[in-house]
């Protein structure tokens, strides 16, 4: 955790991530990419898929999937876990499942669709961490697709936020299910397991975990007065602790903050050095304007520097990303942006070819 933030922020959490939806600033970071048991947090991925397929028309909200034995013992009323009390057998509608899986948090339900999507939940599991692959998500593995203990599976706090990011901008029109109050299904009224959707901060998601391994999780999103912020945080050591540190951490994240504008839309960024190009160096600018949340009190700890892989070489397209704008608060990096060549770049003659592999040579001394 950067220093700045020890400052500013303390949770009994192990594990946290803070992040503001629209400009992507790291409000608070913690033990970030650490990798700890998913829990039921496995269900977003479970989701994603779901909601991925009906997007594309490969399933829809109607088909009906068969509830089998595996899927009744193991996550089913006899099973002990949290369930939807599906009927063994029974046939059941894919937006009933959805509902099962995010509000009732169904292991049922994850089974019924994991073997109706891939024939098993092995099969399945492979396919959300190759999903996982595809949106970024590095790291994590995925076991089943309930979250239930597997040797195998991990995820970090980081990668839950941009899957959870994901989630949200892709399927707004499915997000809306993770603020639904209750669901009843075989006569069974179920309330949302988020304790943090009654709480009326403008909390509209998303899940919630736990293992003994890890403790108490939490995925959550709040949006109010035109910010969203997507927190995750992991090893709490109770249900209460849970709800008052997300809550704590939530309303920090909206108080604390201002927007600043870093650069405008169009705006050079900065220069990069081009290794035999015509001109020396080519401006570089980034898809928009830049805006970044800076603590309200510490404004002043604000720094940026630009990365990129020196020496560029000519020929340069223009539009080509050659680079990012990092910006820390404190000693926590906040903020990457991608650049691009805002011009292009011709190679150069002989002689200035010659100049500039003897400036790379003096500078690589240095």
């Amino acid at each position: 955790m950067g220093l700045a933030h020890a400052q500013l922020f303390e949770t009994r959490a192990k594990q946290a991530y803070l992040v503001e939806a629209e400009t992507g600033t790291v409000l608070y970071a913690k033990n970030e990419n650490e990798a700890v048991p998913p829990a039921s947090l496995a269900k977003l991925m479970t989701m994603e898929l779901v909601f991925s397929a009906i997007k594309s028309g490969r399933l829809s909200m109607n088909d009906e999937f068969v509830v089998s034995e595996n899927a009744w013992r193991t996550g089913g009323a006899i099973s002990g876990t949290s369930t939807m009390f599906a009927e063994l057998g029974s046939s059941i509608r894919l937006e009933d499942l959805i509902q099962g899986v995010i509000v009732q948090s169904g292991n049922d339900a994850c089974i019924v669709i994991a073997e109706g999507m891939a024939g098993s939940e092995p099969n399945f599991a492979g396919l959300m961490t190759e999903r996982a692959r595809q949106l970024g998500m590095e790291t994590s593995v995925f076991g089943n697709a309930t979250g239930l203990p597997h040797p195998d599976a991990r995820v970090t706090m980081r990668e839950l936020v941009v899957l959870a990011r994901h989630i949200q901008a892709a399927y707004p029109e499915y997000y809306r299910f993770y603020s639904q109050p209750d669901f009843t299904w075989n006569d069974i009224r179920q309330s949302n397991r988020n304790p943090l959707l009654n709480a009326n901060i403008g909390v509209d998601g998303l899940k919630t975990g736990y293992t003994e391994e890890s403790g108490y999780a939490i995925v959550s999103s709040i949006d109010r007065d035109g910010r969203r912020l997507f927190l995750a945080m992991s090893g709490m050591a109770t249900e209460r602790e849970r709800a008052e540190e997300a809550r704590k951490i939530l309303e920090w994240g909206m108080r604390a903050f201002e927007r600043r504008p870093v650069f405008a839309a169009d705006e050079v960024v900065g220069w990069a050095s081009v290794y035999g190009g015509e001109g020396g160096s080519v401006p570089l600018k980034a898809k928009g304007p830049i805006d970044i949340f800076v603590p309200a009190a510490n404004a002043d700890r604000l720094s940026a520097r630009i990365v990129y892989d020196w020496p560029l070489e000519a020929p340069l397209e223009e539009g080509a990303q050659v680079g990012h704008l990092r910006v820390w608060i404190g000693e926590t990096l906040s903020q990457e942006t991608p650049l691009y060549a805002a011009a292009a770049v011709g190679e150069g003659p002989i002689h200035r070819q010659a100049l500039d592999a003897l400036q790379e040579l003096l500078l690589g001394w240095m």
